[in-house]
């Protein structure tokens, strides 16, 4: 009887690690395609790269601040312009 119970024992424990290997694999599989769906989604909807992002952010900064300098060269002159006149 022991025997018998070892037996189905050792091919029930077979049976289950098969499974969970399988569930593994099946796990895997579906990342796997759960991420390239994504990266599709992504690159139809015409996502910006971070890397372009950063570069435009970068310009957008740099010509806040020329315009910013600009702008008090622009105010010094009509002060220059304003008191010339008088």
């Amino acid at each position: 009887m022991t025997q018998t119970t070892n037996r189905f024992l050792d091919e029930l424990s077979k049976l289950l690690t098969d499974a969970a290997g399988a569930a593994q694999g099946m796990r895997r599989e579906v990342e796997t395609l759960m991420k390239a769906q994504g990266e599709r989604i992504l690159r139809d909807m015409d996502v910006v790269q971070r890397e372009e992002f950063e570069a435009v952010k970068e310009m957008a900064a740099k010509a806040r601040d020329e315009n910013e300098q600009l702008k008090a060269r622009i105010a010094a002159l009509e002060a220059a312009l304003s008191g010339a006149g008088k």
